[in-house]
């Protein structure tokens, strides 16, 4: 008797962009579930203001550049036109990252084991000295943590807005319909700001019943809270925080789920 793929035809929301939910999406198949695509957040490049200008102009100045996440990369080295300075070294947040960043032939000197901010706080701060100069591009949204805990011991951070945050207008009625046509039996959030996109337009159209019976997994510790701060049980959380080892644990969930039937 073939056995049962592991997610047996389930809905699983995919709440990314279509560059980004491919992967994701194929992944989900090969799992034996259902992917529905509704990209929960999109992003868009802010207009270079003066301030963006003429720190791409002094990147050879900072010893250390951190990219957070491959948007960051992609929209960082969208602007960025390599005059032959010298680049700082670079420190990445997780695997993906990295690889965006080779694509671009540029080579990370620092990737932390734990792909959070508190982890890679700790790890990183024997790589900086107080006086040291580090530019974090980020998004609109994005956490202060890193640079603050790092002020904190003397290193002069500066953050810089490439790009902003928002969910797709079309995402807001598709995902309402779907939720109530009881479409999306497992919810895979992979950042606070899907979470926060999802429950606005939850509460927007009075669903907050119709979720109640979802299974509920988030990428990492983070995401973990931010679903819990609306009231949300997650079923699902890895200790590594990738795609891959998310879908993992709905796996591990669901088996115990059925043995528990048994």
């Amino acid at each position: 008797m073939i056995p049962a793929p592991p997610l047996q035809n389930k809905h699983v929301l995919i709440p990314r962009g279509a560059k980004q939910a491919r992967a994701f999406s194929e992944l989900v198949e090969r799992l034996g579930g259902i992917p529905a695509e509704i990209p929960l957040i999109a992003f868009r490049p802010i207009p270079a203001s003066e301030e963006l200008v003429y720190i791409l102009k002094e990147v050879h100045k900072y010893d250390w550049i951190v990219f957070t996440s491959n948007v960051t990369v992609e929209t960082f080295f969208s602007y960025y036109k390599n005059s032959g300075e010298p680049f700082p070294k670079i420190a990445v947040i997780g695997s993906k990252t990295r690889e965006v960043l080779e694509e671009k032939h540029y080579q990370a000197s620092f990737t932390p084991k734990e792909y959070v901010a508190e982890g890679f706080v700790k790890e990183f701060l024997p790589q900086v000295s107080e006086g040291m100069r580090v530019l974090i591009p980020k998004g609109n949204l994005a956490r202060e943590y890193i640079a603050s805990s790092l002020r904190k011991h003397g290193v002069l951070v500066d953050e810089l807005i490439i790009y902003e945050t928002y969910m797709p207008e079309e995402s807001r009625s598709k995902l309402a319909q779907m939720i109530t046509d009881g479409k999306l039996e497992i919810l895979a959030f992979t950042s606070p700001s899907t979470i926060d996109h999802f429950m606005k337009t939850v509460k927007d159209y009075q669903l907050e019943d119709r979720v109640e019976n979802c299974i509920v997994a988030c990428i990492g510790p983070v995401s973990k809270r931010k679903a819990e701060e609306y009231g949300l049980t997650v079923h699902a959380c890895p200790k590594t925080y990738t795609v891959e080892e998310m879908m993992k644990s709905v796996i591990e969930y669901l088996k115990n789920e059925q043995e528990e039937l048994k």
